[in-house]
């Protein structure tokens, strides 16, 4: 049931992105498997580039394992998310997925215009972008003030700089010990072999 309601949201998605169907249809009749704990969820490419349930059995060309921490990541496009993404499979295939998902937008207005009207949706949406700025935004400043603060007012976080110098340090120390032992093995070698 899952997986229908999740094929209808990507097919709905491809038809308001009438591109996208197209450039799926060079990838008909394969299959994708997407594992995203606890559920796993197979579609097939159909002639006409829209998506179908795949079954149950059915073998899949390109696979990709996604843990749902990434979830939130991948809605707001973080392209390192992508990166951790666990994938298999067909190249190609994968690339269009990725492309994809990188690349269709949900018209929200549109479908929000058939319960409210044009531009009560507009409006909304406008709404809920500004909302979502502001959200970003004041994200941006929290995470900025606690590494200033944890940095400078309370350091429980070392600069890079700060790490960068400690390495050095040890490093130099590394060397110097080296050379000691390296001082103190001629010494003790000299002085078993000189005279008394």
């Amino acid at each position: 049931m899952f997986s229908q309601a999740y094929v209808a949201a990507l097919n709905h998605l491809l038809a308001q992105n009438s591109w996208a169907s197209k450039r799926l249809v060079r990838f008909a009749g394969k299959t994708a498997r997407f594992d995203i704990a606890p559920f796993s969820i197979a579609c097939t490419v159909g002639e006409d580039g829209m998506l179908r349930a795949a079954d149950a059995d059915a073998s899949a060309d390109a696979r990709c394992v996604v843990a749902p921490s990434l979830l939130p990541r991948l809605a707001l496009r973080d392209e390192k998310a992508y990166a951790e993404i666990v994938n298999e499979g067909d190249a190609g295939f994968l690339a269009e997925i990725f492309f994809l998902s990188r690349n269709l937008r949900w018209d929200a207005a549109e479908d929000l215009s058939h319960v409210t009207g044009d531009i009560a949706a507009e409006r909304i949406v406008q709404t809920v972008q500004g909302a979502q700025q502001q959200i970003g935004d004041a994200a941006v400043n929290l995470s900025q003030a606690a590494a200033e603060y944890w940095t400078e007012e309370r350091p429980l976080v070392a600069k890079p700089e700060q790490v960068g110098a400690f390495v050095r340090d040890v490093d130099a120390l590394r060397d110097d010990i080296a050379r000691l032992e390296q001082r103190v093995k001629l010494l003790s070698t000299a002085d078993k072999i000189a005279p008394r």
